[in-house]
């Protein structure tokens, strides 16, 4: 979720960027004048520099706002993701809450009682717009309280160099993909498969292995199923057919992150691992020639591919609703959203930009991870619980697949402290 287009061609974008823009922020709400409303939103930042902050995209956007609504203005303050959660998590505790954040997380705010309910401040035609699944992903209780903001869904990556020259295709089923890496590594390549299950984002390449597995974190009620026996047995089978036969690459998967196995592939190192959009920049500026195809199942393409999306939300603490609506109804105007997306090169999070952007062929880079879109599952994030048993699936995942580990025992393990936060609250 982390490439942007000047014009239309695309540069890297780095999600966790190092710039800060911090714009200092007026009071709780403060006026902009007799009748006036000042709206307060923290955003999170795309950019890895100035010149592409998404302070830009905003204070555009603010610009075109404000002139077509007097009586509101709307002040923005753009956080690197390294900061921007912490930075909320601060304002609302010293009770100075901003009107609205877009942020990585809203359930613990929502099971506070701190955020409106998305039907509150949105008008019903740009709610009912949400892409389905991103909807459900919002709701916390079948309540809608994050409104997505941006999406980005993963595909299975392949240097077709290396492929070419093994005589191999595009992997369809798990047999096929562990056929194509013992093929690789018997031509030389350094990773056949890159599995970074290191503590950088491990519970991505995990989730999405457990859905091509058929099953995930949870079931279909929403309880943490993390030990069921579809899991175990997709763990089991990382263990024995890839990591425990070599085909993983010379670093332990638990100690391999998605940056360095990204980096990896970019050098060529790599013949296949789960990817986003901001790899085929990685892989094209280095001159690597590569595919993209849906992430095998067990004997076909899986049910669904692992989503991501992150979220914006209204605080109550200012009693701004009305303002906080129309102007929440702009930001997810078509013509908006598609800016957004084609900035950054996301997927659109409505399905009216959903539709424009695969009916526009300057977005065909793009449209494989738009097709995953309507099928992807996100993580759960509607439970206060999710933070905390992400973290630990971080820790402690990479440990299932090591030459001594014990993929019951780890998910076992994993499930219990699961179970024991959730019902913590």
């Amino acid at each position: 979720m982390q490439r942007r287009r000047t014009g239309r061609r695309t540069v890297l974008i780095a999600a966790a960027s190092a710039l800060g823009m911090t714009a200092t922020l007026a009071g709780c709400g403060g006026s902009a004048g007799s009748g006036d409303v000042t709206l307060r939103l923290v955003a999170a930042d795309y950019g890895d520099s100035k010149a592409n902050s998404s302070q830009k995209y905003w204070d555009k956007l603010v610009k075109a706002y404000e002139a077509d609504h007097p009586g509101t203005k709307v002040e923005v303050s753009v956080y690197p993701w390294t900061d921007v959660d912490r930075e909320v998590k601060e304002m609302v505790a010293r009770g100075d809450a901003p009107d609205m954040a877009q942020i990585g997380a809203y359930a613990d705010y929502a099971d506070k009682g701190e955020l409106y309910k998305a039907e509150e401040v949105l008008s019903i035609p740009v709610q009912a717009d949400f892409v389905a699944q991103l909807t459900d992903a919002g709701k916390m209780n079948r309540v809608q309280y994050g409104m997505p903001f941006a999406a980005s869904t993963r595909l299975l990556f392949y240097n077709k160099k290396l492929f070419s020259a093994a005589g191999l295709g595009a992997p369809t089923t798990w047999s096929e993909l562990a056929a194509d890496a013992q093929a690789l590594k018997a031509r030389g390549v350094k990773i056949p498969y890159a599995l970074p299950l290191g503590p950088e984002e491990a519970q991505a390449e995990t989730m999405q292995w457990l859905l091509s597995g058929g099953d995930g974190y949870t079931d279909d009620v929403g309880t943490y199923s993390l030990d069921s026996a579809q899991n175990v047995a997709t763990l089991t089978w990382l263990k024995d057919d890839l990591v425990g036969k070599g085909l993983t690459g010379p670093v332990a998967p638990a100690k391999l992150n998605r940056a360095d196995a990204f980096a990896a592939f970019a050098r060529g190192e790599v013949g296949m691992l789960n990817g986003h959009p901001t790899l085929m920049k990685m892989a094209a500026d280095k001159g690597v020639k590569f595919g993209m195809v849906p992430m095998p199942g067990v004997s076909g393409k899986t049910r669904a591919t692992m989503g991501v999306a992150d979220w914006m939300m209204a605080f109550k603490k200012n009693g701004h609703r009305d303002q906080i609506g129309t102007f929440l109804d702009y930001v997810y105007s078509e013509k908006n959203v598609l800016a957004f997306s084609h900035e950054y090169d996301l997927l659109p999070v409505t399905t009216s930009a959903s539709e424009a952007m695969a009916a526009d062929s300057d977005d065909a880079d793009l449209t494989p991870f738009l097709n995953e879109l309507p099928s992807s599952q996100l993580y759960p994030v509607g439970k206060t619980s999710w933070a905390a048993v992400s973290a630990d699936i971080k820790q402690q995942i990479g440990k299932a697949v090591s030459p001594d580990g014990s993929p019951a025992g780890i998910l076992g393990s994993l499930q219990q402290t699961a179970t024991t936060r959730d019902s913590a609250g």
